[in-house]
C-alpha cells in the first residue's frame, strides 16, 4: 500500500513539474502546476483501472495459468489469489481422490451397497447391488426403488420404515433349481436418506440346511443300532435264555456295535478331511504297493461276504503304472478302498469286478472300478456323493454301508486335485473313475 501511495504521489509530482515548465494555460506557474498534478492523478487512475480490469479478467473462470500483473499492489493481490486458488484446487483434488477411493472401496465390496434419497430413489449403487437386484448402475439412477424391485416383501419392508431387522428375499436370478437368497437391511442417515446393504446368503442357508440334515441323519443312523442294542440288553437282563439264543443275540449286538463304530469312524474321517489343509506334493506313495494292498483287502472282504455262498467274486486287479502318486497315502487308500468295497458288496456272488490304475495319454492317471452289480438309475447318480444318500436304504444297511463312503471318496479326490466320475445303467453294473492330475504323478520305472 505504501508503494501504491508513493506511485500516486509520483504521478502527481511528475504532472506538476510538467505543468510548471510547459506553462499550459499561460496563467501563473502555480495554476499550471496544479493542472499538471491533476492530469498526473487522472493518468494514474486510468492505469490503475486498467490493471484492475486485467486482474478481474484473470480471476474469471477462463483465466490463464499465470497472472498478467507481476508487480505492484495488483500483482501482490493476484499472487495471493493464485496461492489461495492453488490451495483450494489441491483441497478439491484431495477430496475428489478420497471420494474416488471411498467409492472404489465400496465398489470392491463383496456386499451390495446402495444410497437412496428421501423419496427412495437411487442415488448410487455398486455393481454387486446392481447384480443382486438386476439393475443397471448408471441407467437406473434416480429411479424409484419400488418400481425396480417388485417384491411384495421388500415393498412392505421399505414402506414400513422399521429397519431394526434384516429382510430375507429371493434374488433377481433365483430359480427353482438354483435358488438365490439375499439378506437386505436399510439404515437411516442424513436428511431422510437411506443406506441399503445386501449380501448373498445362499451358501450360508444351504450350509445351515446341510447342517440340519446332517444332524438329523446322524441321529437317525445312530438311533437305530442303539435301539436294537438296548432291546437286546434288556432281553438278556430280564429273560433266562438258552446258550444258543444268547450267542445269537450277542452276535447281533456285536454287528450293531460295529455298525456304529463304522459310522463314527467315517464321520471322523469326513471331519478330518474338511478341516485339514490340502495335501502337499512332497509326499509320494508307490502306486503298485497301493494296488497290492487294495487287492489283499478286497480278497479278504469277498471271502467274508461270500462265506455261505457257493461262488465268490471274480476279482481282476491290474496296475499299468509303475510310478508314484503325491498325497496322503491313508486318504488315497480309504477313497479307493471304499469304491472297491462298494463294488464287492453290491455285486452278486460270482460277479466280475475289475480294478485298474493306468496313465492316460495326456499325462493324467485314472483309477477305475467296474462292477457287475444291479446298476444305478440316472436320477440317483448326481446325488450319490451326498452324505447318507442311499439308492436302496434297506440294501445299504444289509451290506453294512454307512452312507458316507462316496462322500469321503469325493472329498479325498477334491483334496488331491482329482475328480470323480460315475457311470451306470440299470442292470448293467457301474463304473467309478478317479482321474488324478499329471502334477501328482511321477514315473519311477521305465
Amino acid at each position: 500500500m505504501f508503494l501504491r501511495i508513493c506511485g500516486f504521489v509520483a504521478f502527481q509530482l511528475a504532472g506538476a513539474v510538467l505543468g510548471w515548465f510547459l506553462g499550459l494555460t499561460g496563467l501563473s506557474q502555480l495554476v499550471d502546476a496544479l493542472l499538471g498534478a491533476l492530469g498526473g492523478s487522472a493518468l494514474w487512475l486510468v492505469l490503475d483501472t486498467t490493471r484492475a480490469a486485467q486482474a478481474l479478467h484473470w480471476l474469471s473462470p477462463e483465466r490463464a495459468d499465470s497472472p498478467p500483473i507481476k508487480w505492484g499492489l495488483w500483482g501482490e493481490v493476484l499472487e495471493r489469489a493464485q496461492r489461495l486458488l492453488r490451495s483450494q484446487r489441491r483441497t478439491i483434488e484431495e477430496g475428489e481422490n478420497r471420494l474416488h477411493d471411498f467409492l472404489s472401496a465400496l465398489q470392491a465390496s463383496p456386499n451390495g451397497v446402495m444410497l437412496l434419497d428421501n423419496q427412495s430413489r437411487i442415488e448410487w449403487c455398486n455393481q454387486t447391488a446392481a447384480v443382486h437386484f438386476g439393475l443397471d448402475a448408471q441407467r437406473d439412477l434416480q429411479q424409484y426403488m419400488v418400481n425396480l424391485v417388485r417384491d411384495p416383501a421388500f415393498a412392505a419392508y421399505l414402506s414400513g420404515r422399521a429397519f431394526d431387522h434384516e429382510l430375507l428375499m429371493a434374488g433377481r436370478e433365483s430359480t427353482a433349481t438354483r435358488p438365490v437368497r439375499l439378506s437386505v437391511q436399510l439404515y437411516h442417515y442424513g436428511g431422510g436418506r437411506l443406506l441399503l446393504l445386501s449380501r448373498d446368503v445362499t451358501a450360508v442357508e444351504q450350509a445351515e440346511a446341510m447342517r440340519r440334515d446332517f444332524v438329523a441323519n446322524v441321529s437317525h443312523e445312530i438311533r437305530t443300532p442303539l435301539t436294537v442294542l438296548a432291546g437286546f440288553v434288556e432281553t438278556l437282563q430280564t429273560l433266562e435264555l438258552a446258550a444258543e439264543e444268547r450267542d445269537s443275540y450277542l452276535t447281533l449286538m456285536a454287528q450293531q456295535s460295529m455298525r456304529m463304530q463304522s459310522l463314527v469312524s467315517d464321520l471322523l474321517m469326513l471331519s478330518r478331511l474338511e478341516g485339514s489343509p490340502a495335501p502337499s506334493v512332497d509326499t509320494w506313495s508307490s502306486v503298485p504297493t497301493l494296488m497290492r494292498q487294495l487287492e489283499q483287502d478286497a480278497r479278504a472282504l469277498t471271502a467274508v461276504v461270500n462265506l455261505n455262498e457257493q461262488q465268490v467274486h471274480a476279482l481282476d486287479f491290474h496296475c499299468a503304472f509303475e510310478g508314484e502318486i503325491a498325497g496322503v497315502a491313508t486318504e488315497l487308500h480309504s477313497a479307493m478302498g471304499n469304491l472297491v468295497s462298494n463294488a464287492i458288496r453290491y455285486t452278486p456272488p460270482g460277479g466280475h469286478i475289475g480294478v485298474s490304475f493306468r496313465q492316460l495319454p495326456d499325462g493324467q492317471a485314472e483309477f477305475e472300478v467296474v462292477d457287475a452289480g444291479p446298476g444305478i438309475a440316472p436320477e440317483h447318480i448326481p446325488r450319490l456323493t451326498e452324505r447318507f444318500y442311499r439308492v436302496d436304504r434297506s440294501r445299504s444297511r444289509e451290506t453294512g454301508g454307512t452312507g458316507l463312503g462316496l462322500a469321503i471318496v469325493k472329498h479325498v479326490a477334491q483334496r488331491h486335485g482329482a475328480h470323480l466320475v460315475i457311470e451306470s445303467k440299470l442292470g448293467q453294473g457301474a463304473r467309478f473313475r478317479i482321474t488324478f492330475p499329471a502334477t501328482r504323478l511321477r514315473v519311477t520305472h521305465q
